[in-house]
């Protein structure tokens, strides 16, 4: 007996079928829209259009793996390389975070902030590069720098930028150590520091706690604020008077990361919510 050559609907089953004992349905379909996109470069729309589309035998061994990652809560980012962050297709690796939809956020903040100014522009803490790339090309008059203590990070990093064309200046720096940085003058810096503290890693999902870098997510519960407090000692030296920096915060230490700021001079200090109406960004002026 010949077997029949699988078409998309046959691999939408098979991805319903494996996963539903793990993932919600909504999740479900997230995935699969993924997947589609990466492997033939398919929209949302396309699948449903081309759900009888044949698959060759390469395409469909390729998602019965994608299938296995998952079901060991491997990220899908991850699994496939790459995630989206501000209409960007950015790739990611596990040597640095998933990009967040809060983080998008942030950015936006700082865009709305500036529009057209020509503003020099420092990202602390850059991983794959999302916020730095997507203020470049959002803020097409800023000189953008951005740096990180991983040398994986920063190559990886500039691999994304290359791919979007910007000119964008890339620092392996310790925010703990920092040298170079502190000798510039900038207008805006914005970061998104490690900052879930170890008691919450019970509340953290195991397909972060299994895979993301560690060392990006989790700080000691008694040094909840320890990369704040640096990056505001590097702010208050490199920012230029009237300078203003965004920090993406820990929802239940925005009370201190608000006196913090004030403690170090800082004045307008702004706290925002996230679309789930949680205090997840601190904006401030020196």
């Amino acid at each position: 007996m010949v077997q029949e050559t699988p078409v998309i609907q046959d691999a939408i089953a098979l991805i319903k079928t494996e996963l539903k004992d793990q993932y919600p349905p909504g999740e479900i379909r997230g995935f699969t829209e993924l997947i589609f996109e990466h492997l033939l470069n398919y929209s949302k729309t396309d699948v449903l259009v081309k759900i009888h589309t044949k698959l060759s035998n390469s395409e469909f061994f390729q998602i019965k793996g994608f299938i296995k990652q998952l079901q060991n809560f491997k990220p899908i980012q991850y699994i496939l390389g790459e995630a989206w962050f501000f209409d960007l297709k950015l790739e990611v690796s596990p040597d640095v975070l998933i990009p967040r939809p809060e983080t998008e956020e942030l950015v936006k903040w700082v865009i709305d902030q500036e529009g057209s100014s020509s503003v020099k522009v420092l990202d602390i803490g850059t991983g794959s590069g999302c916020i730095a790339i997507a203020l470049a090309l959002n803020l097409p008059l800023a000189e953008v720098t951005a740096t990180d203590v991983s040398e994986r990070s920063i190559i990886l990093a500039e691999r994304n930028a290359k791919s979007y064309g910007v000119g964008i200046k890339f620092i392996l720096e310790d925010i703990f150590n920092p040298v170079i940085v502190k000798s510039g003058k900038y207008d805006i810096i914005v970061s998104n520091p490690p900052y879930v503290t170890e008691s919450q890693k019970l509340l953290t999902d195991k397909n972060v706690l299994h895979y993301e870098p560690v060392d990006a997510l989790f700080v000691p519960d008694h040094q909840a604020l320890v990369y704040y407090e640096a990056i505001i000692a590097v702010a208050r030296e490199a920012l230029n008077p009237g300078g203003m920096l965004f920090l993406e915060i820990n929802e239940s230490k925005s009370a201190e990361i608000e006196q913090l700021l004030k403690r170090n001079m800082f004045s307008n200090v702004e706290l925002r919510k996230d679309i789930n109406g949680k205090y997840r960004m601190a904006g401030a002026v020196l």
